[in-house]
């Protein structure tokens, strides 16, 4: 086999472009997968890994002296050198044999390893190209790997999207909580990182790609590391009354795995993303991640701990489980302006508010998998959950329109407790003919919800239009809710394939939830009076609410001979049936509809380093619970909601485009995605002003012409030397929601623009900088009878640098500055600087220990401000948020190997 040189002429100044294109073997002709292919020429150096058939191919070179060097494990290094005239001069080079490596050299050349390989659904890291402090916990070290962040609350995102769990070498790690394994998982153990699209088991299952796909993080161990016991114990105090207590021990046997962890502090910091200050799923955008800021709200005091553990059962069974335990304490201060637009008129309601919220939260799961000897396989993965929640609730309010105005105050205290057990079940049935499968998946949830709750509402009314005139308004409710929910859904599918290419795939599915809601509501005042318990029956409910699905589907998939494209077309018929009924009056709310619902999808692998794909989904969206609920709740005496039991399910379709492409030798990623949906039978909001007050009533409707259009690309490339890494990320989403305001048809046209900027630089055991800008854009257009166009800014520049003082020594400072204009109110408008720095130092063998202090937020400014736009609302919120401190805190690390036999 001859390694083949195609030479194309481009005029870039005086210099000319070659690409060069060949193939390894070895000595029996064979192609060589993996060869760690390093060409140096007048641009510099460029790495690239042989493919499956031996091929590699470098672009773009400058002509000039050119030096190739060939590397793989167990085979002897090559190293070939041309001068431009050879290259020119021939049209192909000699044959490029790696022969065997015979005998233990005492040097070895070590060529570098290609840090990121590119495969179908599969990014991976290979960890030993990247030069880490070997103290660094995997949190910290996810940081300095390209097109993956981490926000400070520990949220991880890749490629633009939330990593939502977590496995180690292919098993959940504490139940793939993904906070408990980058701030447990030193660096030092990890050998790989794989950033997975996963469709989840039942589409893995099949061998079929769903919809929409998860980011999911697979750790694999280094071969060292899978037999160790290692582990941490972390405490500080600092000013403010800040402390900090963690600890953590875990033991891994070669596929057993054992963990506990536990953490008692009050600086905002969570083991687990279950139960978080975040809640584990706050939205975000990513123009947070510019920011050094707190992002959480409020004062968090939290005490965690939790267990996980992994083993194999049987021969060919094996079962990991986790419990996991959380008691937040959070105190938020703030205040808001919630402007609803009427046309020409606005009701503004100013808030100045403080909320006490206690969280108890219990989780616990198990998880069974099985492959019998005819290799059918059975998954079998309940999860028990278990939350208390109590909340104290104060505001201060002043509502205005343009006759009158209301001054007062609304609080509550109220309890939730919510019980839920949720079972998922996979079996898949094994063939001996190749590509014939039969998969089933069952998930079964059973909760309830019980709420008790005790609202006071009391208003000074002004009538702008009278001079003098005031009235008083006082309400006093005591409110209990119980409902009770099951949901099932069944999924059945068989594939038989029609040849070594194509396949035909029946499914179906059967989905069936159910509600039984109860309400009853006690007037304390009427109750006050007469001595007794009164109860408003109005505002009672007794209701149970169904949803039945059945959908059929075929489809059928077609991959080319060559694995350059594929395609699928399917089409789906999904009856269904909505069902209310109210006891109390014996009424009885039906609605049925049979949806058709086409699939297409189509995947071209443009070339080993390109691929497009676009892909088309159908799917019906049941209404929640309260907007269905025929009840009136007037807790909030200025914003009364009706639920609407003759709702009808939404149909949402989806066209999605993505775009990917990879330069390995040059360390390059770009992708852009592009979506559009349009809804029919849209849920919005009906919402009436009451005349001559700022009451306002709520209820909802189906309503046809709701759009949307997404947009998002990611670009990253080494920036003049490998030592500089620049990130550019942005996203265009346009929203054309729609709406009813006192009986007329709105038109609400948001645009939502995004667009960071990431600089790393990393010399090693020197410095580490990190630079971010973010520039955010919302503006929100009504169309009415009048025009109103809002629109609010936010502009992030930070600063992070690392540096290593001395060996033991690291000095690390931290800057932010946001800038925020279009918020309503003085106090909304603020600019906050926020200044963070630290000394670490390190000391005892193998620096197993480390002291540090730190100073966060020096300039006591952190404050958090957000904005929201539902329906003809507009929402401006500021919160408090974790403020000035200054803290020492010492860390020991614990590591232990197995004795040798």
């Amino acid at each position: 086999m001859l390694s083949l040189v195609i030479i194309s002429h481009t005029a870039r100044g005086q210099s000319k472009k070659i690409t060069i294109e060949g193939a390894v073997v070895d000595t029996a002709g064979v192609p060589l997968k993996g060869v760690s292919v390093r060409l140096t020429s007048p641009d510099g150096t460029f790495n690239q890994a042989s493919s499956a058939n031996g091929r590699y191919m470098f672009s773009d070179v400058s002509l000039g002296q050119i030096r190739i060097t060939y590397t793989l494990l167990s085979y002897k290094i090559l190293e070939k050198t041309y001068s431009a005239s050879e290259v020119l001069s021939k049209s192909s080079l000699p044959v490029v044999v790696l022969s065997p490596q015979s005998e233990l050299l005492k040097e070895v050349l070590v060529v570098k390893t290609v840090p990121v390989i590119f495969k179908q659904d599969t990014v991976q890291y290979n960890m030993n190209a990247f030069s880490f402090n070997r103290r660094l916990l995997l949190e910290d070290a996810l940081k300095q790997l390209p097109n993956i962040q981490v926000s400070r609350d520990g949220s991880v995102y890749a490629f633009g999207q939330p990593i939502s769990s977590v496995q180690v070498d292919g098993r959940k790690f504490f139940g793939g909580d993904v906070l408990t394994a980058t701030r447990n998982l030193p660096v030092d153990f990890i050998k790989y990182l794989q950033v997975i699209d996963s469709y989840g088991e039942y589409h893995s299952a099949k061998g079929t790609q769903g919809s929409e796909s998860e980011k999911v993080l697979n750790i694999v161990l280094k071969d060292d590391k899978k037999k160790i016991v290692f582990g941490q114990l972390t405490g500080g105090g600092g000013s403010e009354d800040r402390y900090l207590l963690s600890g953590g021990i875990n033991n891994f046997n070669d596929g057993q795995e054992f963990s506990l962890v536990g953490s008692l502090n009050n600086t905002n910091t969570s083991l687990f993303s279950f139960g978080s200050p975040n809640g584990g799923n706050r939205e975000r955008n990513m123009g947070e991640l510019a920011d050094f800021a707190e992002p959480s709200d409020g004062l968090n005091t939290t005490s965690s701990i939790g267990a996980s553990f992994s083993d194999n059962l049987f021969k060919n069974t094996t079962v990991n489980g986790q419990y996991a335990f959380t008691k937040r304490q959070n105190l938020t201060v703030g205040n808001s302006v919630l402007q609803s637009v009427y046309g020409n008129a606005s009701i503004f309601n100013q808030e100045d508010y403080q909320v006490e919220t206690k969280d108890f939260n219990h989780r616990l799961l198990l998880n069974f998998d099985t492959k019998f000897k005819n290799h059918d396989v059975l998954k079998v993965e309940p999860i028990f959950t278990y939350s208390r929640t109590y909340i104290n609730n104060y505001r201060e309010k002043r509502l205005k329109s343009n006759t009158t105005t209301n001054d007062g105050s609304y609080s509550s205290i109220s309890k939730n407790m919510t019980p839920n057990l949720d079972v998922e079940a996979l079996y898949s049935k094994a063939f001996k003919k190749d590509g014939r499968k039969l998969v089933f998946n069952l998930r079964a949830s059973i909760g309830s919800g019980d709420k008790v709750e005790q609202a006071e509402d009391r208003y000074v009314i002004l009538d702008e239009l009278k001079k003098n005139d005031y009235s008083f308004f006082l309400q006093r409710q005591y409110i209990e809710a119980i409902n009770e929910n099951r949901s099932y859904k069944l999924s059945g599918s068989y594939i038989e394939p029609i040849n070594k290419q194509s396949s035909l795939e029946v499914t179906y599915d059967f989905e069936r939830n159910d509600i039984d809601a109860n309400r009853r509501v006690e007037d304390l005042e009427r109750s006050k009076l007469l001595g007794h318990m009164v109860f408003i029956d109005s505002l009672g409910l007794n209701y149970n609410y169904n949803f039945r699905s059945n959908q059929t589907a075929i489809n059928y998939q077609y991959d080319s001979k060559d694995k350059r494209y594929k395609y699928n077309v399917g089409f789906g018929v999904q009856p269904l049936e909505i069902s209310g009924r109210l006891y109390a009056e014996n009424e009885l709310y039906t609605y049925n509809n049979v949806n058709l619902i086409p699939t297409a999808g189509f995947k071209w692998k443009i070339n080993d380093q390109a691929d497009f794909s676009v892909d088309y989904l159908g799917k019906n969206n049941q209404p929640s619970f309260h907007q269905i609920q025929p009840v009136r709740d007037i807790s909030n005496s200025q914003n009364i909601v009706t639920g609407n039991p003759e709702l009808k399910a939404e149909f949402a379709n989806r066209i999605s485009t993505r775009f990917r492409k990879s330069i390995v030798s040059r360390g390059q990623y770009f992708e852009a995605n592009l979506a559009y949906n349009f809804v029919q039978n849209k849920i919005v909001t009906d919402r009436t002003a009451t005349a001559n007050s700022t009451v306002q009533q709520t209820t909802y409707l189906n309503m046809p012409g709701y759009y949307d259009v997404r947009s998002y690309y990611l670009f990253s490339t080494p920036f003049i030397s490998d030592y500089f890494q620049l990130n550019i990320n942005g996203n265009g989403d346009f929203y054309n929601n729609v709406s009813q305001i006192n009986e007329s048809r709105i038109t609400n046209r948001q645009f939502i623009y995004s667009q960071s900027l990431q600089l790393r630089y990393t010399l090693d055991d020197v410095i580490e900088s990190e630079f971010n800008g973010n520039y955010m854009l919302n503006s929100a257009k009504y169309k009415w009878p009048f025009e109103n166009s809002i629109t609010a800014h936010s502009f992030v520049l930070s600063l992070g640098n690392k540096i290593y003082c001395t060996e033991h020594m690291t000095l690390g400072v931290e800057l932010s500055q946001r800038f925020n204009d279009g918020y309503r109110g003085s106090t909304m408008n603020v600019n906050p600087t926020v200044i963070n720095s630290y000394i670490e130092y390190t000391f005892l063998p193998n620096k197993l220990a480390m002291l540090r202090l730190q100073g966060f937020d020096l300039l006591n400014q952190n404050t958090g401000i957000s904005r929201e736009i539902i329906g003809n609302d507009i929402l401006d919120i500021r919160n408090n948020r974790l403020a000035r401190y200054f803290m020492v805190s010492l860390n020991l690390r614990l590591q232990k190997y197995p004795k040798k036999s």
